[in-house]
């Protein structure tokens, strides 16, 4: 076996330590071999190590300036770094030095999808497609620019293709999936899958799951039960937990299949906003408490600034990064007269408390999401970064603003202010990568508004 061998089978059973030593081995002989400089860049990819990967790129292409996978890894450690445009040209030179390749033009065409050039990222997962029918992370690329384009009966069934990839953990169900078929005397075990925010938006497909004749047997994150059995009470038969003992059923169906299953199209959504309802007691409890902790008079308007870091997982944990900001970037929201902030970020005291910002946090109330709706509920607005309490929000019908990042999420479709999922949601985009004070600037002018609106309402009240 030779060292570049050797490196590579390091790196395919994910040693990537020993994978680095191995290509640097061979650097020190040989410090201008393309493919082990352009392997090793590979390496600091996923080492989460971009501008050491887009260094050794650079020297790999100063050695070999047409050498494809160089290019293509460049791509990787300039997309990493957020660096979209110059992300999308080098893996145009990558497919145009090696057109065969469906790597680089899959990874092609999710770069022109986060920019939100989402016909030309179509044309390039196609050509990626043609060249690898049988890859599952094509078909899921795919999928995603499909369902930002709002082509939800093509883009969810793409989406289907995500059980085949090894990033994937199985979801551990033998039955056979449904399949939306009617199935009267049936029971179908509705399963989560993902994180709190995509079960909050799919809990909406339960209604008509329950119209094709079928029971319900219903696994959620533990922290959404309370607020899920309130909310569905003659939906679901059996309601139970990750970690509980499976009932029986007949069929299965992971959350995020449902669409698929129901054959749903983007023009079929919202259906009934608000299906989430908050405990009526725990309201007036949150009622009282604002008011005694706020007064009357001003505008009360949440604000969730982070995502879940989500530990050990190295892509998620940089997205998590790309959505979140510091709080200290939402002091101008302070600044608006006639406006009261309450936190609603989990963990977030010893940040509001370094930051300065006028903040009440109610947090240490919060045991669940069962407490947060009813406090949502409680507040004429929430600005949020995307995440869950955002689904929420829009769940139970109350305005929420979302502060997206640039590469926003599918789910907010391309080109859109507003959202089909919850009719009260505004969205504020970046314009550019890591822009949050644009975003701020523009909810801040909006709050504005709305206190302006708030205040002639009340005038003409009295």
């Amino acid at each position: 076996m030779t060292l570049l061998d050797r490196g590579a089978a390091e790196h395919a059973r994910g040693d990537l330590p020993a994978a680095a030593a191995t290509f640097r081995e061979i650097l020190a002989m040989a410090p201008l071999h393309a493919e082990a400089l352009s392997n090793l860049a590979a390496v600091l990819n996923a080492a989460q190590d971009a501008p050491a990967a887009e260094a050794a790129c650079r020297a790999a292409l100063a050695a070999s300036p047409r050498y494809w996978a160089a290019l293509a890894n460049l791509g990787d450690a300039l997309h990493r770094q957020n660096r979209h445009h110059e992300a999308v040209q080098a893996y145009i030179a990558a497919v145009n030095a090696n057109p065969g390749n469906a790597s680089a033009w899959t990874n092609l065409g999710v770069a022109m999808a986060e920019q939100w050039r989402i016909e030309a990222a179509l044309i390039a997962h196609n050509a990626a497609l043609k060249l690898a029918p049988d890859d599952p992370e094509v078909h899921l690329n795919r999928a995603l620019a499909l369902l930002a384009a709002g082509n939800y009966t093509d883009g969810f069934a793409e989406w289907e293709w995500r059980w085949r990839c090894p990033a994937m953990p199985p979801h551990g169900m033998a039955a056979a999936q449904w399949r939306g078929e009617t199935a009267p005397g049936h029971t179908v075990l509705v399963h989560d899958e993902a994180g709190f925010g995509d079960t909050l938006q799919f809990l909406r497909f339960l209604p008509l799951v329950a119209e094709r004749g079928v029971r319900i047997a219903l696994r959620v994150q533990a922290p959404l039960r309370r607020l899920v059995h309130r909310s569905f009470p003659n939906i679901i038969d059996t309601l139970f937990c990750d970690g509980a003992t499976v009932p029986p059923h007949n069929l299965q169906c992971p959350m995020m299949s449902l669409p698929y299953a129901l054959g749903t199209r983007v023009e079929d959504l919202p259906g009934p906003v608000p299906y989430l309802s908050a405990d009526t007691q725990k309201v007036g409890t949150w009622r009282a408490r604002l008011c005694g902790a706020l007064g009357t008079g001003s505008l009360r308007v949440g604000l969730v600034w982070a995502g879940a870091p989500r530990l050990g997982m190295a892509q998620a944990r940089a997205m998590n990064a790309r959505r979140s900001l510091p709080l200290a970037r939402l002091a101008p929201l302070a600044a608006v007269p006639g406006v009261h902030l309450v936190s609603l970020q989990c963990g977030g005291a010893d940040e509001a408390a370094a930051s300065g910002i006028p903040l009440f946090d109610p947090m240490p109330w919060i045991e669940d999401f069962d407490d947060t709706a009813a406090l949502v509920t409680c507040l004429d607005l929430v600005i949020a970064v995307d995440t869950a309490v955002a689904h929420v929000a829009g769940a139970l019908g109350r305005p929420v603003w979302v502060m997206s990042r640039y590469d926003a999420c599918w789910r907010w479709l391309a080109g859109r202010s507003d959202s089909p999922w919850y009719p009260t949601l505004r969205l504020y985009r970046q314009s550019q990568p890591g822009d949050w004070d644009g975003v701020v600037a523009e909810a801040v002018r909006d709050l504005y508004g709305m206190v302006a609106s708030s205040e002639k309402q009340e005038r003409l009240l009295f």
